[in-house]
């Protein structure tokens, strides 16, 4: 069992036609092979390179995180000595991953990285979620290299990036017992000390997943005085000075393997993260939205693995003489179910390819004055990346919890019961909606393209890219879409874009917007390749209910409406 090499759609995104242009981006044009046995000579050999480090995950999933799945939801974390220990399938998974050299991936071979593109570190990432998505949150947290890559000083890069390939695990502390979505009210102290040439760190922080980490990104109060986000400052804690107590772990539904404790920061000291009082304008944010991506991954992942026992239980169970899978309300609930991973994927690697793409822009802006027209890639692939990564997170994590419940629902009466993997994955999923923003704050972050145009411009751009003949119905499907989601735009503007009732009206219209833009998504993907086409149709047609549904609510609605859910 490989879980790389059963998933032909993971091959597929893989050779989407812009990977050309984000490989000779990453690589700049390859100048590192005349001197890096492991540096790709072409695009070719990149693709290969990764096609075979994801054959690696895809084993290690199958026969190492996912066998290891079910101990580790039972023994879970504990804290020993001051100390988190992990569950012994975390611990074995950890070293698996650590010796197979999969941790710093995306990093730059400088730092021992692979210096892989975020598309097949976020395969990578979906795979390990379909295995254990628990075990997912201590392995995707080497996200906080990234940020240490792209904000910290070379000293402090030079030291601790390396060892993220060694092994040292990542966390970042942001969350307090008094904020949590509202990280303005972060209240834990950063003090320094002129005398030591020192910042120390004292507070609390709660809900800190893989809370006991090796190397800590830590948001903190730097500036006296202040109330808000324009006092906070970021800042590196390494575990190996001993100066945080761990207050405990917290006793969780679900991702039991993955430790989220309550630490106290004991005049820690710590090291700042490029400049004071940008840790949350700036580096977070940052930080949030590549989380949020990493919970996409997450959430698609875990979807994979609900589908495919959910498929597999119907096929072997009979009932009235046949299998389930041969009764329409069960065959209609896992064509839904392929349909929505289908949509949400193709939604996940489209936000990884502009992610890359401002980055790798980013990156080289540090080594040579970029070209105008590379300046306006990098404006237009960030506004991209930033309209599409709310839009993931929202469809992707309730998508995904729409599919573990409906996996138990296939699974009728058993699926209630522990010994089925479907309750573990129940559990796994509901913190997905949750975690990195919730679905209402990803609302909030996508509202504004609504307001903006951004979506619609982004629209527009997919109805001018070329589709084979045969597929054009679906696009005039898609394209009356539109039509009623102008409209619902339309009613929710006259309410005032400042009022109450229009953020009331929000989430109908992002939602509506997202369906159009996973219909487009999947259209294109059926262009290529055909094995998509099914979805497709599946997909707009369940998006053009949706909308129907949408419009018919935002046209009958009235302000004096919000009384009814005013509790």
């Amino acid at each position: 069992m490989n879980f790389y090499n059963d998933n032909k759609s993971l091959k597929f995104y893989l050779s989407h036609p812009v990977m050309d242009k984000i490989i000779k981006l990453k690589e700049r044009d390859f100048v590192d092979s005349d001197n890096d046995n492991l540096a790709p000579v072409d695009v070719e050999d990149a693709i290969d390179s990764y096609d075979k480090v994801l054959e690696i995950v895809g084993d290690l999933a199958a026969n190492v995180l996912e066998v290891n799945a079910e101990d580790v939801d039972h023994e879970g974390p504990q804290v020993v000595n001051n100390e988190i220990v992990y569950a012994k399938g975390t611990q074995k998974n950890h070293e698996a991953m650590r010796d197979a050299g999969l941790y710093g991936m995306s990093l730059p071979r400088k730092y021992k990285g692979l210096n892989f593109p975020y598309v097949p570190y976020v395969m990578a990432a979906e795979i390990v979620s379909r295995a254990d998505a628990g075990f997912a949150n201590i392995w995707g947290l080497q996200d906080c290299a990234e940020t240490i890559y792209e904000f910290a000083s070379e000293e402090i890069k030079e030291k601790y990036l390396p060892l993220i390939n060694e092994g040292f695990t990542c966390s970042m502390a942001l969350t307090e017992p008094d904020a949590g979505s509202d990280l303005q009210s972060v209240r834990l102290k950063a003090t320094y000390y002129d005398e030591h040439n020192c910042w120390r760190l004292n507070g609390v922080k709660r809900f800190i997943t893989n809370g006991d980490a090796d190397i800590q990104l830590v948001l903190a109060r730097s500036e006296e005085g202040t109330s808000d986000g324009r006092g906070l400052s970021y800042f590196l804690y390494d575990r190996r000075d001993n100066a945080v107590t761990v207050r405990r772990i917290e006793n969780k539904l679900g991702i039991k393997g993955s430790p989220t404790a309550e630490l106290v920061f004991n005049n820690a000291p710590a090291l700042l993260i490029g400049d004071r009082r940008m840790g949350l304008i700036k580096y977070v944010m940052s930080l949030m939205n590549g989380a949020r991506l990493g919970v996409g991954a997450q959430s698609v992942g875990l979807a994979e693995a609900a589908y495919r026992e959910a498929l597999e239980y119907a096929k072997q169970r009979e009932q009235f003489g046949k299998a389930i899978i041969r009764f329409p309300q069960v065959y209609e609930m896992l064509g839904m179910m392929r349909a929505k991973i289908d949509a949400t994927r193709s939604l996940l690697y489209e936000t990884s390819r502009f992610v890359d793409l401002y980055k790798t822009y980013d990156s080289i802006s540090k080594e040579r004055q970029l070209t105008a027209e590379e300046r306006q890639d990098m404006k237009y692939s960030q506004r991209c990346a930033d309209m599409m990564t709310p839009m993931l997170k929202l469809f992707s994590s309730e998508y995904a919890n729409q599919i573990a419940y409906d996996c138990i629902q296939v699974h009728g009466g058993s699926g209630f019961m522990k010994e089925y993997k479907c309750e573990r994955l129940y559990r796994d999923a509901r913190i997905l909606s949750i975690y990195e923003g919730t679905s209402q704050l990803q609302v909030v972050a996508a509202i504004r393209f609504v307001g903006n145009g951004a979506y619609l411009k982004r629209i527009e751009e997919y109805e001018a890219m070329p589709i084979a003949e045969e597929l054009m119905p679906l696009r005039q499907r898609i394209d009356k879409m539109k039509e009623s989601y102008l409209k619902i735009v339309e009613t929710a503007d006259k309410f005032g874009t400042s009022s109450e009732s229009y953020d009331f009206l929000a989430r109908r219209m992002v939602e509506a917007m997202g369906h159009i833009i996973m219909s487009h998504l999947l259209l294109q993907d059926a262009n290529r390749c055909n094995d998509f086409e099914k979805s497709c149709k599946l997909i707009i047609s369940s998006a053009e209910a949706e909308i129907a549904k949408i419009l018919t609510f935002v046209e009958n609605f009235k302000e004096e409406d919000l009384a009814l859910y005013n509790a």
